[in-house]
């Protein structure tokens, strides 16, 4: 029976990334030459997902085309690595199981680089290779341009009756690159004769399903998604994904809600994952009938005081307790939100708002800018955060000059998050400095001393903010790596969110011998979906199941869950001040007024241990 009619009435299991367990093996070339020089590792990789429960493999031909294989120069074997691929993957195959020949996306944000006539040439001999070894099917994949993929669609339902699997990858939630929604994209699609429509790569479980919500089941196309496993982090020149497996089962119940009936996975993903969906829908019956809710979202403004003071950050956090906050610059042109949150906070007597560089890869409005008119509009300190990722060492010397120009001296130095998490993951990330290096070159700029050694004619008066990951296994690794960046030159330390009261002790104990200051970051969460997303698909967060279970409670009621988030940041506070002097507040969606109410109760509680410190050292005296 074919896959197309088992489609009709069960949800079928895909494998996961090929890719990435090649990585694993230390494979960064070439992967699709692998079927010629490690086939073992290719038919081991496709065993394992056929255990863990794929009824569905493909082949290991995502990038197999001239157009590809040509930056190797092995613009020659593409009929010989398609071939070996095709019959590896039967090897490993056993009665139940259907081999799909995979083509992947040649365009990618910049689209016209490559011509459709280009793609036509190269996609036909690919095709003809895997047809001629027999796969019971194809998957076009990772299909950023909508042009391209409809292109070679038409052209294999020319050249072949084998079912075609039609998967395009987006940057937005439910947008493609060019301004189609994915309900748009699917129907297009359909019309063109592609028997499964789907999403794959760019997007986790939480931002795919959120794609899937405004698509409607079709008439004539079975739905497919294969998400990433998580946002991948950049650590010691490495890609890491999270292993989130129990994740993925409680995700397949939701794809399967939204009218999935082929569930894969992507970049990140492991046998692990695979079986996590098969274990969720052993058995599942496919939903044939889907209501589309359009989705509405509201926001509550609080007013507060203002305090203010002008010494650096690591002396005022030294003396006193001291609430900073992050709010992020807009995605979009209309600044409004944001100059009001930028007030309100000012008002709620933070010492410093601190403003990202194109978090998680994704373009907003320059942060330079914004913290700019922030200084000349509120008063507030800004603190610019300063990504390497972005610019050469030219642009980076640049960069700080400006910003000494503008007098914004209070800087964060960070590697930041690689260009394929984001909304052009076909983008270059830079990397010429760690943070590690861009700590120490500011630092330098301070001496009046550019990169290269050259005299400046005046002195910048940095302060530097490095990052700090309490997350991890081995917090005493992570310690080292903070030693390093004060032996560089940090002034004090930022954390990533943290959403356990036994981390925030963990770290006091881990770092006391510090003489650096450190700011603990906390991040309130609105949602049930807000706290699956963070833990299980953004980099350096980790929440307690305790937290992800309580906010599980108020799946279904937005307005108490957001209260139960402000709730458990709260008594997160109660902890943290014990313990530290800085509060890291990190704002949620622009939402400012959570932050507000958050920064006036931490006002509250340092004043209240202050007194009790008072009271008692009086009493002793």
């Amino acid at each position: 029976m074919s896959f197309l009619k088992k489609l009709k009435n069960e949800i079928l299991i895909a494998d996961g990334a090929m890719g990435t367990l090649l990585y694993n093996y230390g494979k960064d070339s070439c992967l699709e030459e692998l079927n010629l020089s490690h086939s073992d590792k290719i038919e081991d990789i496709h065993r394992a997902y056929i255990h863990a429960g794929a009824n569905i493999i493909q082949t290991n031909t995502y990038a197999a085309n001239y157009l590809k294989l040509q930056r190797y120069g092995l613009e020659d074997s593409v009929k010989e690595i398609n071939s070996a691929a095709v019959q590896i993957a039967k090897k490993a195959a056993n009665n139940n199981t259907t081999i799909l020949g995979t083509i992947g996306g040649n365009r990618g944000i910049k689209p016209l680089a490559i011509s459709l006539e280009d793609i036509k040439r190269t996609f036909r001999e690919q095709l003809y290779c895997l047809q001629l070894e027999g796969v019971d099917g194809i998957i076009l994949e990772t299909y950023y341009d909508l042009e391209e993929l409809k292109t070679v669609l038409s052209i294999a339902k020319k050249e072949t009756d084998l079912p075609i699997i039609s998967q395009v990858s987006v940057h937005e939630i439910g947008i493609l690159q060019n301004q189609v929604t994915v309900a748009e994209a699917f129907h297009q699609l359909e019309e063109l004769g592609s028997d499964v429509v789907g999403l794959n790569c760019r997007l986790g479980p939480h931002h795919m399903i959120a794609s899937f919500e405004n698509v409607p089941l079709l008439k004539h196309a079975y739905l497919s998604a294969y998400p990433n496993a998580s946002l991948p982090a950049f650590t010691d020149g490495k890609f890491e994904y999270k292993d989130n497996a129990e994740y993925f089962q409680q995700s397949a119940i939701e794809f399967r809600k939204q009218g999935v009936r082929l569930l894969g996975g992507c970049c990140g993903t492991t046998p692990d994952h695979i079986q996590a969906f098969s274990n969720a829908l052993k058995n599942s019956q496919p939903v044939v009938e889907k209501t589309i809710y359009e989705k509405i979202t509201t926001n509550r403004i609080v007013t507060a005081q203002h305090i203010r003071e002008t010494k650096p950050l690591e002396e005022i956090v030294k003396e006193r307790p001291s609430v900073i906050v992050e709010l992020d610059p807009p995605r979009k042109l209309n600044t409004e939100r944001f100059f009001e949150g930028a007030q309100k906070l000012k008002e709620a007597g933070i010492d410093a708002l601190t403003l990202a560089d194109n978090s998680l890869a994704s373009p907003r409005i320059c942060n330079t800018a914004l913290g700019s008119l922030t200084k000349n509009k509120t008063g507030i300190r800004p603190l610019v955060h300063i990504a390497c990722r972005d610019r050469n060492i030219i642009g980076l010397q640049s960069h700080l000059m400006g910003l000494h120009t503008l007098g914004l001296n209070d800087v964060l130095a960070i590697t930041g998050d690689p260009a394929r998490v984001g909304d052009f993951p076909g983008a270059s990330s830079v990397y010429d400095m760690s943070s590690f290096d861009l700590i120490s070159m500011i630092k330098q700029l301070n001496k009046g001393l550019s990169f290269s050694g050259k005299n400046l004619g005046e002195k910048t008066n940095f302060s530097v903010a490095a990052a700090f990951n309490p997350n991890v296994r081995q917090v005493d690794k992570a310690v080292k790596r903070m030693e390093k960046k004060i032996e560089a030159g940090a002034d004090y330390f930022i954390t990533q969110p943290v959403y356990s009261e036994e981390k925030i002790i963990e770290l006091y104990e881990a770092t006391k011998h510090i003489k650096a200051p450190i700011y603990i970051g906390l991040m309130p969460l609105i949602s049930s979906n807000n706290a699956e997303f963070l833990h299980n698909e953004v980099p350096g967060i980790k929440i307690s199941d305790s937290i992800r279970q309580t906010m599980a409670v108020y799946k279904e009621d937005p307005v108490q869950a957001c209260k139960e988030g402000v709730k458990i940041t709260k008594s997160l506070i109660d902890v943290a001040s014990q313990y530290f002097n800085g509060i890291y507040l990190i704002t949620p969606f622009l939402r400012y007024e959570l932050s507000v109410e958050l920064a006036q109760y931490t006002h509250e509680i340092t004043a209240r241990l202050r007194r009790t410190t008072n009271e008692k050292s009086s009493v002793n005296g």
